[in-house]
């Protein structure tokens, strides 16, 4: 693997596979009465979120946590920042306190990239405005493929239904719905799941579909009714109306009667398929409470499952990549 993870482009196929292999050994932690390694010890892993965050925030400290490092929370709000200190004086500080990798969350689109050039350790993109957000498409396919796979205790799928421990994705279609125009999700999922073989849908309305989507490696569908029965996987994405700055559709009510995944929608997936959403949900819009409880619903599993994943990450930039030298 490379040093920083900016981009779910940076991954190659046997990349991606490296960090779920790695995860699904270090979920077993999570049986244990002791949810601890030594393998970071001595390390110190920098939270530097310039935005709000709950689930990804709590996920790199709790992953960091259990690989025994240590952990410095940086909030923009009450900080240097807010009295207008630059992102490269903040850089240059967490530089002089031996920062082994920087974890950022950044309302400006490059911002982890430009950090990347002003620190030696790891950079680890949370989130970067409407760019990508690499973890959270791998632990989104670290998901699929526990609910689809073969392995010994690694999924909740029949036998041989689909990939398990050491494959990708390959025949798995996946669509994706909603808010596409303005989901560093989006963009990092169809980056990762191609990588690993799965055939992708976008699905939304005109105006939420980027202007250059037609070089992504994906197909894009208008008809949310006429996809479902061809999905193995539907991802549903919330309605991002506060970077919104135009009127995108004429109402939301008029955007979940045409986008909303209901339980009569969900009737129409196979039988097999599973619907996930990476959070925060809004619930009565782009899905239904009913949908979002259900026992296809993988949207627990996704919070749980990218704590394993975050730890991959970290211990393959910082342990594993040591390790091999």
């Amino acid at each position: 693997m490379n040093r920083h993870l900016i981009s779910a482009a940076d991954l190659s196929r046997d990349d991606a596979l490296l960090v779920l292999d790695t995860a699904d050994e270090l979920a077993r932690i999570s049986d244990r009465p002791i949810k601890k390694l030594p393998t970071l010890r001595g390390r110190t892993v920098v939270n530097l979120f310039f935005e709000d965050s709950t689930r990804t925030r709590i996920s790199f400290e709790a992953a960091a946590k259990r690989l025994s490092a240590d952990v410095i929370n940086f909030s923009a709000k009450g900080s240097s920042v807010a009295k207008g200190e630059s992102l490269k004086d903040t850089a240059l500080t967490l530089e002089a306190m031996g920062a082994d990798a920087v974890v950022i969350r950044h309302n400006a689109s490059g911002a982890p990239h430009r950090l990347a050039e002003w620190v030696r350790g790891s950079v680890i993109n949370a989130g970067d405005g409407a760019h990508e957000h690499p973890t959270q498409a791998l632990l989104d396919a670290f998901t699929i493929r526990r609910r689809f796979g073969r392995s010994s205790g690694s999924g909740t799928g029949p036998p041989g239904a689909g990939p398990g421990r050491g494959e990708a994705l390959d025949g798995l279609r996946v669509t994706i719905v909603g808010d596409i125009l303005h989901s560093r999700v989006a963009r990092s999922n169809v980056l990762l799941l191609h990588t690993l073989g799965a055939e992708v849908l976008l699905v939304a309305p005109p105006t939420l579909l980027p202007v250059a989507v037609d070089a992504w490696p994906c197909s894009v569908g208008y008809d949310l009714d006429a996809a479902l029965p061809k999905s193995d996987v539907v991802m549903m994405l919330r309605l991002q109306q506060e970077r919104m700055n135009a009127a995108f559709f004429p109402s939301v009510r008029e955007y979940s009667r045409r986008y909303g995944l209901d339980s009569a929608r969900m009737a129409q997936l196979p039988e097999r398929a599973i619907v996930m959403h990476p959070g925060p949900m809004n619930r009565g819009v782009e899905i239904a409470a009913g949908v979002a409880d259900s026992p296809r619903s993988t949207v627990v599993e996704q919070v749980a499952n990218g704590v394993s994943v975050r730890m991959a990450v970290l211990y393959l930039l910082l342990g594993g990549a040591e390790a091999d030298q």
